[in-house]
């Protein structure tokens, strides 16, 4: 294989929220996806060979995603605050990875941050809506933690995952009752 070939191994894993498929390149974890059924996993490893020009390789040993399963799972047994990962941001760019880069930066464990104040902590005040687009877009949610982002008045806010994860998630980091089941 020369260096220069696009190396990229998946996993699928079990996770507090459901199956995660997780997928590496040699730069760092590139895409978490959530709800990794069958049908989910085949569109989301379409859309990583179109994006990345690369065969995504099912490695569940990969050694590319051994401390990223580790850390994860760490995390939803509730031991983990802070992912220290490298990671790919190669499916995001521009303005959405200005905002993913300042959420995964500025926004600890247990706190939430408002569309409009992350857009402030970007320069670009006005600019809530495109921040809820750089979070629906988000190719890492719970590492880059997108669910941390609420409305203003309170509302949780929308979350490709479903609100019900992201109420999970949040009540995992002690923002919400934890739900009943």
């Amino acid at each position: 294989m020369e260096s220069d070939e696009r190396v990229v191994e998946w996993s699928v894993v079990p996770s507090g929220i459901g199956p995660l498929l997780l997928a590496a390149t040699r730069q760092g974890l590139v895409t978490v996806v959530l709800h990794a059924r069958p049908a989910v996993r085949d569109r989301a490893l379409g859309r990583l060979r179109k994006r990345l020009g690369a065969e995504p390789v099912e490695a569940p040993d990969s050694a590319l995603l051994a401390e990223p399963v580790r850390q994860l799972a760490v995390y939803f047994a509730g031991g983990l605050r802070e992912f220290s990962l490298a990671l790919d941001w190669s499916l995001s760019s521009g303005f959405h990875r200005e905002v993913l880069r300042e959420l995964a930066s500025g926004v600890p464990y247990g706190t939430v941050v408002g569309y409009g104040d992350l857009a402030a902590r970007v320069g670009r005040p006005q600019a809530a809506q495109a921040v809820g687009a750089a979070m629906g877009s988000n190719p890492l949610p719970v590492v880059v933690p997108c669910h941390r982002v609420v409305e203003s008045d309170g509302g949780l806010g929308g979350f490709g995952g479903g609100l019900e994860t992201k109420r999970r998630l949040l009540a995992l980091e002690g923002m919400l009752p934890q739900p009943l089941f």
